[in-house]
């Protein structure tokens, strides 16, 4: 049975200009072909079983380079075993994307495909530096043409393209002194409004805006290498009243979050929110636990317990899949009172259709007992307590709830391991660690400060303390950051996405 490739416009670099139909296709691949313009982010969005295969043209630490015969064999070749092959590519396939040659070449050879279209660089890019490329009165013709041609490729007719009102460039970084020579000759006036973006739509963006004589010189000065993309015209005027994205209270900051973008999506938009840039590295992964008997014996005798303890969303995730599993469901808790660490488990637990009883104002072990103590009257005496939680999870709570004489069963759900480091976002985000490109790294779980350390090997501590700002989600997890060696500049007032958010953003300004 033949599969089919599907052709995805990844976007230009910000991960949120993904298109649903993006990422639905993504979610079920068994195969990704990806570019070295792909933002890595996005290769979390696919199933963990999913072959990931870098295919850039350029070498890179996540794989040598391809040559455009060696990518459509493999989309070839995949697909006709029988696989969903995404083809990921920057900015969308049909704009300078090269999609069509490789769709010929498996149309040639019977293999479906389809296209995705995605968010032009051409746009967006543009857009997040202030220009608008059409505007009443100023520009209402606009010409796409790139900088870097085939030799087989017949001339560009730069006389078109500076008739048009606003011309846009691709890949003319290291041919921009010929392409606006060209313009010149062709018409444009030499003191045209032009402006390069380097690395549009991400924490990186770079602007120069000058004039269409100046310019090359001024990039050159700036010693900036791809992706750069040049507009030309009177629409540049704008970038001074339309500016949005460089004034946002964390733009340019680059944060580290070592866990998965479905676990960290609510944190990540209110980062991207306030114009940082999310760097996920799923440093951990879950495993059933190394003994099931204690689980087992405590989804048998469910109806014995007067309290169920979730200390966080990855134990309630697994609690249900394991209820699941034993073709149970919500009904067998019971009467049992349930109780979560903060709002996050407590909304993964509503996600659920179960409303947690007790949900203490800050988040951590220790606050946790203490609000259940309080709701039980001062005294748990001879309760039956049931922890679902990480195996060799931190003790605080079930200490606390023993001492006020609750008979508490701690059931490990899962174990939390050190994830291969050969997953390309973690080598993204030990990589800029190391170039000491991280302005932040926010850690969620002891289990993440540990394979973090781990992960990086000698001078991790350094690494991690070059950050300008270290915030931890809460006091355990600031403890763990601090047994590196390592200062904690935050624990947020509330353990909430949108106030670690906030409350980074002013942190960060005040460094």
């Amino acid at each position: 049975m033949v599969g089919m490739v599907y052709f995805v416009g990844a976007g230009p670099g910000d991960p949120g200009l993904l298109t649903q139909r993006g990422a639905a296709v993504l979610s079920r691949a068994d195969v990704v072909l990806y570019d070295g313009l792909v933002n890595a982010v996005l290769l979390d969005l696919a199933p963990a079983s999913a072959e990931r295969v870098y295919v850039g043209k350029k070498h890179s630490e996540l794989g040598p380079p391809r040559t455009q015969a060696e990518i459509n064999a493999l989309m070839a070749e995949r697909a006709q075993a029988g696989r969903r092959v995404v083809r990921l590519k920057g900015g969308d396939p049909f704009v300078f994307g090269r999609a069509a040659e490789e769709i010929e070449y498996l149309a040639a050879r019977g293999v479906p495909f389809e296209v995705v279209p995605g968010v032009s660089a051409a746009t967006a890019v543009p857009a997040y530096a202030g220009f608008p490329l059409t505007a009443r009165g100023v520009a209402a013709t606009v010409a796409f043409a790139t900088g870097h041609r085939a030799a087989e490729a017949p001339p560009v007719d730069w006389a078109a393209v500076a008739r048009a009102d606003t011309a846009v460039l691709f890949m003319a970084l290291r041919t921009l002194r010929d392409c606006t020579a060209a313009l010149i000759a062709a018409g444009r006036a030499p003191d045209t409004p032009a402006a390069a973006i380097y690395w549009g739509t991400t924490a990186s963006q770079r602007v120069i805006a000058s004039t269409l004589g100046a310019l090359a010189d001024e990039v050159a000065a700036a010693g900036w290498r791809p992706p750069v993309l040049v507009v030309v015209g009177d629409v540049v005027r704008y970038r001074d009243a339309m500016s949005w994205y460089e004034r946002r209270p964390l733009f340019g900051a680059r944060v580290l979050i070592p866990r998965r973008l479905e676990q960290a999506g609510a944190f990540a938009s209110a980062l991207a929110e306030r114009g940082a840039q999310p760097l996920f590295a799923p440093v951990t992964r879950l495993v059933a636990p190394s003994d099931r008997g204690p689980l087992e014996k405590a989804i048998d005798r469910l109806d014995a317990y007067e309290w169920v303890v979730f200390t966080s969303a990855n134990a309630v995730e697994r609690w249900f899949d394991e209820l699941a599993s034993h073709h149970r469901d919500a009904r067998a808790l019971g009467l049992a009172r349930i109780a979560c660490v903060g709002p996050a488990t407590a909304r993964s637990l509503a996600a659920r259709g179960i409303r947690a009883d007790v949900v203490p104002a800050h988040g951590d072990a220790a606050a946790l007992a203490r609000a259940i103590v309080a709701v039980a009257g001062g005294e748990l005496r001879s309760a039956r307590v049931l922890v679902p939680r990480a195996e060799h999870g931190r003790d605080e709570a079930v200490v606390a709830l023993r001492d006020a004489g609750a008979e508490v069963d701690v059931v490990a759900v899962y174990r939390t391991q050190t994830a291969a480091p050969d997953d390309p976002a973690i080598q993204l985000g030990l990589r800029e660690l190391r170039a000491g490109r991280v302005d932040v790294a926010a850690f969620f779980a002891p289990s993440q400060v540990r394979a973090l350390a781990d992960l990086l090997g000698d001078g991790a501590a350094d690494r991690i303390a070059a950050c300008r700002v270290i915030a931890a989600i809460g006091p355990t997890t600031a403890r763990a950051v601090e047994r590196l060696g390592v200062r904690v500049d935050l624990v947020p007032s509330s353990p909430d996405a949108e106030v670690l958010a906030r409350e980074l953003a002013e942190t960060y300004n005040r460094r």
